[in-house]
């Protein structure tokens, strides 16, 4: 169990610190694992941004995903879809509209700046927990594309089947729990709020101007 956000990030840093020192570029899967990016970033004195990705919900129940989406447009479709009433037009739809999404939070996130270089670096992508290993997989692909030299899936918790599941497209995995009695990412959190659009961008704001409260100048 982790108390909250923070507990959990402060657990993946020290499971991270051989990572310290090679300014590691920090990559959140909004909206939960910001404030647990920052931390690491702070932490680990590396550079925090975000990969944006979204999952496809399946047609009865929007916490069950059937698939996920980069920014790209490219996308994992899981074996289950089509057993879960995901057909193609199905999926060409939901799609579409995770799309929108993603461009509305970068239009939120990021005005006027590009991402952060992946090229080279040591680069670990971030989520609160793996229930599905949908989203983080797309993340890892995204990511992938952008040549990191060394590419990190970082979580808390995760099932085990969605740990098989994104293993092989990272070259490092961190993840410090595998319960086999695994139900949902926020069973393993004593307090586990949802994280705000206004949230995520006060902590991408304080990352970018080191003098700012909370910034990549104030002791974590």
């Amino acid at each position: 169990m982790f108390h909250d956000r923070l507990d959990a990030a402060r657990q993946l840093a020290a499971a991270l610190a051989h990572h310290r020192g090679s300014h590691p570029l920090v990559l959140a899967i909004p909206r939960g694992a910001v404030p647990m990016a920052a931390h690491l970033a702070q932490t680990l004195g590396g550079e925090l941004d975000i990969v944006l990705v979204r999952k496809l919900p399946a047609p009865y129940s929007n916490e069950f995903a059937v698939g996920s989406v980069d920014e790209s447009g490219w996308v994992y479709v899981a074996p289950h879809a089509n057993l879960a009433g995901a057909d193609a037009d199905y999926l060409a739809r939901v799609r579409r509209e995770q799309l929108a999404e993603i461009a509305r939070r970068r239009a939120a996130y990021t005005p006027g700046r590009a991402a952060a270089s992946a090229r080279g670096r040591t680069v670990i992508v971030v989520d609160d927990g793996l229930a599905t290993g949908a989203t983080m997989l797309a993340a890892l692909h995204a990511v992938r594309q952008r040549a990191p030299a060394h590419l990190v899936c970082a979580v808390p918790v995760g099932s085990r089947e969605s740990v098989a599941l994104v293993r092989p497209a990272a070259d490092e995995l961190v993840c410090l729990l595998t319960p086999a009695d695994f139900q949902a990412v926020g069973q393993f959190y004593a307090h586990f709020p949802q994280v705000e659009d206004a949230e995520v961008v006060r902590a991408l704001r304080a990352a970018a101007d080191p003098a700012a409260p909370g910034g990549a100048g104030t002791p974590p």
